[in-house]
C-alpha cells in the first residue's frame, strides 16, 4: 500500500492519479503494482501495460539511485489523456539522469536506453521546489473508457 494515494484534479478527459513513496528499492515494486491497477480499471492492458511497467520501474530506480539526501521522498504519477499515457516520477535531486554504455558484465547502466526504445517519447523537467521529474509518454491505441 502507498504511504499516499492522491488522485489528481482532472476533467472528464484526463485521468490522473500519483503516489508518494519513501526512497526505497521495494516501492519501485509497489509502483509498479500501483500502475498495473490504475491501467486495469482505466482499461489499459496488454502490451501498453507491460510496456508502461516496465519504463515505471527503469524511471523509479533511477530516482532511488539519484544522489539526494536520505529520507526525500519520490512522486510517481500516471495521466491517461485520450490515447496518450504519461508515466512521472519525481524526485528530489538536481542531477539530470544521463545515457551510460553498459558493457556485457555491468549489472546496470541500460535502463535509459530501455527507456528511449520503448517510450513514445521521454524528457526531464524541473520540478517545482526541488528536484526534477522525469516522464515517459505512451500511445496508447484506443482511449480508455473507465
Amino acid at each position: 500500500m502507498p504511504e499516499s494515494a492522491v488522485p489528481a484534479a482532472t476533467s472528464a478527459a484526463v485521468k490522473a492519479v500519483s503516489h508518494q513513496y519513501p526512497r526505497h528499492r521495494r516501492n519501485v515494486a509497489r509502483a509498479r503494482d500501483a500502475l498495473r491497477q490504475q491501467l486495469a480499471l482505466w482499461q489499459v492492458d496488454g502490451e501498453v501495460t507491460d510496456t508502461a511497467v516496465l519504463l515505471l520501474s527503469e524511471l523509479a530506480t533511477n530516482a532511488l539511485c539519484a544522489k539526494t539526501r536520505p529520507g526525500h521522498e519520490i512522486l510517481v504519477r500516471f495521466e491517461l489523456n485520450g490515447t496518450e499515457l504519461r508515466l512521472e516520477v519525481s524526485d528530489a535531486s538536481d542531477e539530470k539522469p544521463t545515457m551510460r554504455e553498459a558493457g556485457p558484465e555491468d549489472e546496470s547502466g541500460r535502463g535509459l536506453a530501455l527507456v528511449t526504445a520503448l517510450a513514445d517519447s521521454w524528457g526531464v523537467a524541473p520540478r517545482l521546489g526541488v528536484g526534477k521529474t522525469v516522464w515517459a509518454r505512451l500511445l496508447v491505441k484506443k482511449a480508455a473508457t473507465a
